[in-house]
């Protein structure tokens, strides 16, 4: 079970005021005597805030709604955000980085229980939601997995030779099955004309947060599941790593059956391993939906569109034939508790507005470019690239449970930074696994309470 969804305990409409319930219920009533409001936007992502001042242009001939679009500089929303709500010039509309941007500001977050927006969310699990309320909705995803090319995957399935029993990657919804299939194409990867199962492992530094972040990831969140981690609490701040000998099983799997050999893997980049599987060298890599322009624009590029699939990251844990892929954000709106009522109607009418008429949608998939998570769009109205595709396709899969990030609650980067190191050295053997967890478990501890100080 997803992990936010678990322990939120979401209550109907009857919390809102009758006036803020029928505004927003609706998607128009809060622009019925719009003369009078004004919608203020405080974007977080500069690249695009042009963007957003053609948008609030449209809507306002559209509806006569003010929507007023400031723009924070990079690095610098939480320090711009603090100043802004010290206003009366306060933001309607805001951003929250997960559960511990919603600690940070949660007296000023409105319950979005009753809102079309969250009505509209196609995993409604993934807003931010508890003690009985829900106080911000993402507004763009991305995931990450093992992305494959499937040719490859048919031409094993396909050996006369090969030593395994499976014939379609439908079959492979566990450990156990990847590992048997990962290691007997090792074994044939000649026949396969691959150098490796796996693309690269790269942990040069600055180059490992695929396995330091995200990897990680995966074990924290079985953990906190475990416990009934409430995110947006202190329980965080305790890490077991009882989940650490699943993460050793699949990065174990990872650089024994790789393109490179383990003592060269603190060397590698992720554009290297990108190309390697981009150039059909390796048949599988851990990466992202964001990956594909890598992939796509690699000289000598020979995965087709058609090919191109993810499979969910495997660690033996029970029950993962159900698990789907890692699916989340760092960006997700909230409307501001300390406005009129009037206003946050308004703000709920333009974000639906924004994610669910012809107009707001073109924006949003062309112009935004945002993998937006609502039902609101139809399979024409999706991203163009095939990973993001494959995103659409997993978060409306009703027969598993992606996995939610947690890493946006990972004490600092020097904690990902010491994971790495250990890492690197595990491979190289100058670690043992034992030291490896004692570094996770360690520094976490240290860098929570340097945090904290």
């Amino acid at each position: 079970m997803n992990i936010l969804k678990r322990f939120a305990c979401l209550v109907a409409a009857a919390l809102f005021s009758g006036v803020f319930l029928t505004a927003c219920s609706g998607g128009t009533a809060g622009t019925e005597n719009s003369g009078s409001v004004t919608v203020r936007y405080l974007n977080f992502k500069p690249e695009i805030a042009d963007k957003y001042e053609e948008i609030a242009q449209i809507y306002e001939q559209e509806t006569g709604v003010k929507v007023i679009v400031e723009t924070a500089a990079n690095n610098v929303y939480e320090q711009t955000l603090a100043a802004k709500m010290a206003t009366s010039d306060a933001p309607t509309i805001f951003q929250v980085n997960g559960p511990k941007g919603y600690a940070a500001w949660k007296d000023y977050c409105a319950d979005l229980s009753g809102t079309d927006i969250y009505q509209h969310l196609t995993d409604q699990s993934m807003a931010i939601s508890n003690a009985g309320g829900v106080w911000a909705v993402p507004y763009v995803v991305e995931g990450y997995g093992i992305i494959y090319n499937n040719a490859i995957m048919e031409k094993y399935f396909a050996l006369d030779e090969k030593a395994t029993d499976y014939n379609s990657m439908d079959e492979i919804n566990n450990f156990e099955a990847l590992s048997a299939v990962a290691e007997d194409m090792q074994k044939n990867k000649d026949a396969l004309g691959i150098d490796g199962v796996f693309a690269s492992t790269s942990l040069k530094s600055g180059e490992d947060w695929r396995w330091q972040t995200h990897l990680l990831s995966i074990a924290v969140y079985y953990e906190f599941l475990d416990r009934g981690v409430d995110l947006t609490s202190d329980e965080t701040a305790t890490l077991d790593f009882t989940y650490s000998q699943y993460y050793k099983n699949i990065f174990d799997l990872y650089t024994d059956n790789s393109v490179t050999e383990k003592s060269a893997l603190g060397k590698k980049l992720v554009d290297e391993s990108m190309a390697e599987f981009a150039t059909g060298k390796a048949a599988m890599v851990q990466n992202g939906n964001w990956a594909w322009s890598q992939i796509s624009e690699t000289d000598g590029n020979i995965v087709s569109e058609e090919d191109i699939k993810f499979l969910p990251i495997y660690m033996g844990v029970d029950g993962e034939e159900s698990q789907g892929i890692c699916i989340g954000t760092e960006n997700y709106l909230a409307i501001n508790s300390t406005a009129s009522d009037a206003e946050q109607a308004a703000a709920a009418d333009f974000i639906y507005w924004l994610f669910s008429s012809d107009v707001g949608k073109e924006y949003v998939v062309n112009e935004l470019g945002f993998i937006a998570p609502f039902d609101t769009f139809d399979e024409s109205e999706s991203p163009s690239d095939p990973l993001a595709r494959e995103i659409m396709s997993w978060m409306n899969n009703d027969n598993v449970e992606n996995i939610d990030w947690v890493f946006t609650i990972f004490p600092s980067q020097t904690f990902k930074d010491d994971v790495g190191s250990a890492l690197l050295q595990y491979v190289q053997g100058s670690k043992t696994w034992g030291e490896v967890e004692d570094v996770v478990v360690k520094k976490w501890a240290s860098e929570y309470e340097a945090s904290s100080d």
